[in-house]
C-alpha cells in the first residue's frame, strides 16, 4: 500500500487538472492522485469550444491533457463517472455505480452550470445550452439540416460565439439580447455598435432590447421564440447563453459552507480543513469568477498550500481580452467612464478600430479596445500599477510602441522590465518567468518549442507577438523565428513539400525509412504525421507500399463514418447519382434486415444508411455487394462523388450528356486516394443544376464542348471555381481532369483541399502543367492510370468475406485468443 497521501479531485476540467499540474510542478511525488470527471473524455480547453463549433478546430486540437498525461503522472482517471456524495466524516467520495474512494485531501472543481431561463417550452427538443462538447455536437447536428435557423438568447460572449459558429455552419443565426448594447459588461455603446456591425457582416442578426416570453413548439420540437412585443422569431434550434452560476450542489449536500458558490479562504480551503475548492464553483471574499486568469491564480495558491509553500489567493483585478467572432476585443476597469473621469478616444473607420482609454486622477482607470487589442495588456499594467500618465497623455491612445518610441525608449525595454510574475498568456495562465525558465532549462529556440512545453500562445494565439518578444529577449540571436512553410508537425522540422520531395528523390518506401532519413524527433511519429506519411508513400509508390491501416483515422480504417452514438453510416456508390429499382430494393431490404434506424438522401446524390452497428458492417456490405454496389468512399480522403444533372437525355436545356460523362468519370476515378476529400460535378448546361462551380473539379457542358473548372468549395468555406480551360470532347475532358487530379495527388499537402492547394501554387501553374504542356498532361494521366490499377479494389468486398481485418468488426468476447492478442 502506498505511503503517499491520497489527493482526490472532483472535476476533470480546466481548474481541477490545472490544480494537479501546479501540485506536480512543486512536488511530483507527494500524492497519489485520483480524478473524477462527469464527462466521458480527457481534459479539454472549454475556451476553445467556439472554434470547434465554427469548424475551425477539432476536439483533438483543444485537448489540454491527453491520456498520456494521466498515465505518465500515475493519475487514476474515472471519466464519465460523476461523484454523487462526499462523506466528510469518513473522508471518502461515492461515485456513480457505488464506487467509494477515500481521500486525505479533496479538491472540489465542479465548475459552473449554464443558467436556463424558466420560459414556457424550455423543455422542447432543440433547446440547448452552450457549455460543453455535448452541447457543441448537438448544435453541429442541428446545423446539418438544410435551411435551418437558430436563435440564441444572450448577447454576451458565449451567445455571440454560438451564433457566429452556427452561421459558419450555414445556419441563419439571430441573437436576442435583453440590453441595448451587446456584451454590455465588457463594451461601451460605441464598441457594442461596431460589434453588432461586424456580426452582421458575418451573417449574424441581432435583436436588442428584447425580452423573451415563450419558446414556441411544434410536435415536441422548438419552432420559434416569442418576444414580449408579440414578435415570433422562427427557429429549428434555440441556444440559451444567458450566463452561468457556480455548481455548488454537491458541496452543499455534503454539508460544506455555501453561499453563491463554495466559500473558501485565501488558501482555497473550504469549511472542512481537508477539503479545498478552485474554479468557477468558488466564492472568495464574496466574489465568484468566470475567467481563466483568476482561476489560474487560485490553482497556484492551492498548490502552494498543498505542498507547504507560501502565499495565498487575495482576489483578482480583472481584464477581459477576447476574440469575439474573429474580432479582437479588450476591456478593463471603468471602461464606461463616469464622474471625474476623462476619455481619450481613437477611431479608425476604415479598419473598424475603436479605442477608449479612461483617465481618472492622472492615472488609467479603464480601457475598451475593439478591432485592435494589442495594447490591452499595457493599459492594464498601467492601471494596476497606478502609473501617473500625465507625461505620456498626448500619445497614450496610440499605444505602447509609439509612446515609448517617441520617448526614446528601446521597444524591447518594456518586455525586459516585466517582472517574472507578469502574465503573458491569459488563456493558459503562463507568466514571463515560466517561459524564460522553460527556455533556459530545456534549450527551447522556437515558438512551437515554447508552446509545447509551457502552453503559452497555444490556445487563441492573441499573445503570440508578446511570447515571441520574450523568446527573442531571452535568446537574442539564438531565437529561431518561424519563416517559410510550417513543419508537418512537432515530430520534424521539415515541411510537407520537403518530405514529399525526399520520398521520391531518395526512394523512401516505408515510414521508418522516411523518419530515419528525415531525422524525425520521435520514434514512431504522431497522429498528425503518420496519416500524412501513409498517404504520401501510397501516392509515390503505388503497388509497392502497403497501406498502413493503423495510420488512418477511424472512418478510413473501418470504411464507414462513425456517428455520435458509436454506430456507423454506410453510403453505397451510385455512379453519377444514378440508381435503379433493384438497387433501391436492396437498400430497403438491408435497412429492414439490420434494423437500420435512418435512411437519408445526401447532397451528393447518394443514399446514406445511418445507425449501423459496427459488428453488422461486414454483413451489410455483403448484401449490398450482392446487389452490385460498392463502397461510396463517403469517409475517404479521395474521390467521393460525381454529381450530375440529367443533361441532354431528359432536359430541354441540356447541351451534352452530363450524366453519361459523370458516370464515366466516377467509374474511372473511384478508389483514388488524395490529400483530402474530392468532389466532382457535371452540369449539362450553363444553368449549372449539378452545382459544378462549387466543387473541387467541375464540368459545365456547353454547345461547343466542356468547360473545366477547378478550386471550388461549399462547406465551411464557400468559394466558386475558376475556369481552367475548355475542351471539345469527352475523352479530352476525362484526360485533363485525371491529370489535374494526379497533379494535386502528387503536390497537395495532407488535408489540403484542392482550393487551398490552388491558392498556394496558383491557377496559372496548374494551367501550364495540364493545359499548355500536353506531354506533361499525358504523363500525369499515365501515372494516374497506374495508381488506379491497385486502388480500385472495393474495401467492402474484402471485409465482407472476412478475408481482411476480420478482427476489426468482431465483438471482443467472440474473438479467438490469438486474434484478440493482435
Amino acid at each position: 500500500m502506498s505511503s503517499k497521501e491520497h489527493l482526490v479531485v472532483i472535476g476533470n476540467g480546466m481548474a481541477g487538472c490545472r490544480a494537479v499540474e501546479e501540485v506536480l510542478k512543486r512536488d511530483p511525488h507527494r500524492y497519489d492522485v485520483t480524478i473524477f470527471g462527469a464527462e466521458p473524455r480527457v481534459n479539454y480547453n472549454r475556451i476553445m469550444l467556439s472554434p470547434v463549433l465554427a469548424g475551425e478546430k477539432t476536439f483533438d486540437d483543444i485537448v489540454i491533457n491527453d491520456e498520456a498525461w494521466y498515465r505518465d503522472n500515475a493519475i487514476t482517471l474515472h471519466a464519465g463517472r460523476a461523484v454523487t456524495a462526499v462523506d466528510l466524516d469518513g473522508r471518502k467520495v461515492v461515485a456513480e455505480g457505488g464506487l467509494e474512494v477515500g481521500y486525505d485531501k479533496l479538491i472540489l472543481a465542479t465548475g459552473s452550470d449554464p443558467f436556463r431561463l424558466p420560459l414556457p417550452g424550455s423543455d422542447l427538443k432543440g433547446v440547448v445550452t452552450f457549455r460543453d462538447l455535448d452541447d457543441v455536437e448537438a448544435m453541429v447536428e442541428a446545423s446539418g439540416k438544410a435551411g435551418a435557423r437558430a436563435v440564441v438568447i444572450g448577447g454576451g460572449l458565449l451567445g455571440l460565439e454560438a451564433a457566429y459558429g452556427l452561421a459558419r455552419r450555414g445556419m441563419a443565426a439571430t441573437v436576442v439580447h435583453l440590453m441595448d448594447v451587446l456584451m454590455e459588461r465588457q463594451l461601451d455603446e460605441s464598441a457594442g455598435y461596431l460589434l453588432r456591425e461586424a456580426l452582421a457582416e458575418r451573417g449574424v442578426e441581432t435583436v436588442l432590447g428584447a425580452q423573451s416570453e415563450e419558446i414556441v413548439g411544434q410536435d415536441g420540437k422548438v419552432a420559434g421564440l416569442k418576444l414580449k412585443d408579440g414578435r415570433v422569431l422562427p427557429c429549428d434550434l434555440l441556444v440559451m447563453a444567458v450566463g452561468i452560476r457556480p455548481n455548488a450542489t454537491l458541496a452543499k449536500a455534503s454539508g460544506l459552507q455555501v453561499n453563491r458558490g463554495i466559500i473558501v479562504d485565501d488558501a482555497m480551503r473550504t469549511s472542512d480543513p481537508a477539503v479545498f475548492s478552485v474554479g468557477e464553483c468558488v466564492e472568495h471574499r464574496g466574489n465568484c469568477y468566470g475567467l481563466v486568469a483568476p482561476i489560474w491564480d487560485m490553482c497556484r495558491a492551492l498548490a502552494e498550500e498543498l505542498t507547504d509553500g507560501q502565499g495565498g489567493y487575495e482576489g483578482s483585478v480583472l481584464s477581459t481580452r477576447l476574440k469575439v467572432s474573429g474580432v479582437d476585443v479588450f476591456s478593463a476597469g471603468k471602461f464606461a467612464g463616469g464622474d471625474g473621469c476623462e476619455d481619450i478616444v481613437f477611431r479608425d473607420a476604415a479598419r473598424g478600430v475603436y479605442k477608449r482609454v479612461v483617465i481618472e486622477g492622472g492615472k488609467v482607470a479603464g480601457a475598451v479596445l475593439f478591432g485592435d487589442a494589442a495594447d490591452g495588456g499595457w493599459y492594464f499594467d498601467l492601471m494596476k500599477a497606478g502609473t501617473d500618465v500625465a507625461e505620456i497623455r498626448e500619445t497614450l491612445i496610440f499605444g505602447q510602441a509609439i509612446t515609448e518610441g517617441l520617448s526614446g525608449l528601446d521597444p524591447s525595454a518594456a518586455v525586459a522590465a516585466m517582472p517574472d510574475t507578469q502574465e503573458i498568456c491569459g488563456c493558459n495562465g503562463v507568466c514571463k518567468g515560466a517561459i524564460t525558465g522553460a527556455i533556459t532549462a530545456n534549450g527551447l529556440t522556437t515558438l512551437d518549442d515554447v508552446r509545447a512545453v509551457t502552453k503559452a500562445s497555444a490556445s487563441c494565439g492573441s499573445c503570440t507577438p508578446l511570447v515571441e518578444q520574450v523568446i527573442r529577449l531571452t535568446l537574442g540571436d539564438g531565437f529561431k523565428a518561424q519563416t517559410g512553410p510550417k513543419p508537418m508537425c512537432k515530430c520534424t522540422h521539415h515541411p510537407h513539400g520537403d518530405v514529399r520531395k525526399a520520398i521520391v528523390e531518395l526512394e523512401l518506401k516505408s515510414m521508418p525509412a522516411v523518419m530515419q532519413a528525415m531525422e524525425w524527433h520521435t520514434p514512431d511519429g504522431c497522429a498528425s504525421c503518420r496519416p500524412a506519411l501513409n498517404y504520401y508513400l501510397l501516392c509515390a509508390w503505388p503497388g509497392e507500399y502497403v497501406d498502413d491501416s493503423q495510420s488512418r483515422f477511424i472512418n478510413e480504417r473501418v470504411h464507414a463514418n462513425i456517428q455520435k452514438d458509436g454506430t456507423y453510416s454506410v453510403v453505397p456508390r451510385m455512379w453519377g447519382g444514378m440508381t435503379s429499382p433493384s438497387e433501391l430494393r436492396a437498400i430497403a431490404d438491408v435497412a429492414d434486415k439490420y434494423d437500420i434506424p435512418a435512411v437519408k438522401v445526401t447532397g451528393g446524390q447518394r443514399i446514406d444508411l445511418l445507425g449501423v452497428k459496427k459488428d453488422d458492417l461486414p454483413a451489410v456490405w455483403a448484401d449490398l455487394n450482392a446487389a452490385g454496389m460498392v463502397s461510396g468512399h463517403a469517409y475517404a480522403k479521395g474521390l467521393r462523388t460525381v454529381k450530375t444533372c440529367v443533361g441532354s437525355d431528359w432536359c430541354r436545356f441540356g447541351t451534352q450528356d452530363s450524366t453519361g460523362l459523370g458516370i464515366k468519370l466516377e467509374k474511372f476515378m473511384w478508389g483514388s486516394w488524395a490529400p483530402a476529400k474530392v468532389k466532382l460535378a457535371v452540369s449539362g448546361c450553363p444553368r449549372n443544376c449539378a452545382e459544378s462551380t462549387c466543387k473541387d473539379i467541375g464540368v459545365i457542358c456547353v454547345d461547343s464542348g466542356y468547360e473545366i473548372h477547378v478550386g471550388g468549395a461549399a462547406g465551411l468555406h464557400i468559394q466558386g471555381t475558376e475556369l481552367l480551360t475548355k475542351v471539345a470532347t469527352e475523352e479530352e475532358a476525362i484526360q485533363l481532369i485525371a491529370a489535374v487530379m494526379q497533379m494535386y495527388r502528387e503536390g497537395g499537402w495532407y488535408l489540403e483541399r484542392i482550393y487551398k492547394w490552388m491558392a498556394r501554387i496558383g491557377l496559372d501553374t496548374i494551367r501550364a502543367a495540364t493545359v499548355d504542356d500536353l506531354e506533361n498532361r499525358a504523363a500525369l494521366y499515365a501515372r494516374f492510370v497506374v495508381s488506379q490499377e491497385t486502388a480500385q479494389i472495393d474495401p467492402w468486398a474484402e471485409r465482407a468475406t472476412g478475408g481482411v481485418a476480420a478482427g476489426e468488426f468482431a465483438p471482443m468476447a467472440t474473438l479467438p485468443l490469438e486474434m484478440a492478442a493482435e
